[in-house]
């Protein structure tokens, strides 16, 4: 049955609309009645950035079906609202799963210690199981991908700067104080334990095992870190991280 409801984005959901339809409320009209969920994404919104939903000031879930005068409000995460939201209990951990094309991003958020799934061939499908069966956010700019219906926990990565990234998902998700630099190997994701020199002495390069003594080895991949030039310019590049969040506060 035909009809058309009044619908509203709130906050940074306006992102994903065009600039007409942006901060305010406006009209939708459907041919057939359907769900929430598919009238919400046909409008360009995935399901995955959505914690509310009031329809005529009672808060619904994705499967409710809309009826013809609806009023709609549509919320992004408020952490403080005391509502009953749309998505399920948050994860109890912080992990997560990126697509093939935020790669760097990845490798940020292992430098910090961050629990970071990457691989530049997963494919969709894979992307959405691995989000789904071991819990871990998926973060990507493939609209289209939050929008499977398994999803439960995702999130569109508005910048395309690396750095800006990195920025915009640690004060996103509140991960500043959740930080364990050097614990995560870049490559792998795998944890970094410190290893005894004589142990791994054959795997090193001469002028690295004269300068210096204190090595640390991935579990997974073997990888061998240790605090040259590189783990200098990776501090200070933390400690500009502190900075910036500082700034916003």
């Amino acid at each position: 049955m035909p009809g058309c409801v009044q619908i509203r984005f709130y906050a940074e959901l306006n992102d994903f609309l065009p600039a007409l339809q942006r901060q305010v409320t406006f009209q939708d009209c459907f041919k057939q009645a359907g769900s929430i969920k598919d009238m919400i994404e046909n409008l360009g919104v995935p399901h995955t950035e959505i914690d509310l939903i009031l329809i005529n000031g009672e808060s619904v879930g994705f499967s409710y079906l809309v009826k013809g005068d609806d009023c709609i409000s549509v919320y992004p995460v408020f952490e403080s609202l005391d509502v009953s939201h749309v998505h399920c209990k948050p994860l109890r951990r912080t992990g997560f799963v990126l697509d093939t094309h935020l790669g760097r991003l990845a490798a940020y958020l292992r430098m910090l210690g961050l629990d970071t799934l990457y691989r530049n061939d997963y494919d969709d499908p894979s992307l959405a199981n691995i989000s789904v069966a071991e819990e871990r956010i998926l973060l990507t700019r493939d609209i289209k991908l939050l929008m499977r219906k398994q999803i439960t926990h995702g999130y569109f990565v508005r910048n395309i700067q690396p750095l800006q990234q990195l920025l915009e998902i640690l004060s996103r998700f509140d991960l500043f104080k959740a930080q364990k630099p050097f614990s995560r190997c870049t490559h792998c994701n795998g944890e970094i334990r410190a290893v005894d020199k004589q142990a791994i002495a054959s795997q090193l390069l001469p002028r690295t095992s004269a300068f210096y003594n204190e090595f640390w080895q991935c579990t997974q991949c073997q990888k061998i870190y240790w605090k040259g030039s590189h783990y200098q310019r990776m501090q200070q590049f933390i400690a500009a991280l502190s900075g910036a969040n500082n700034m916003q506060h």
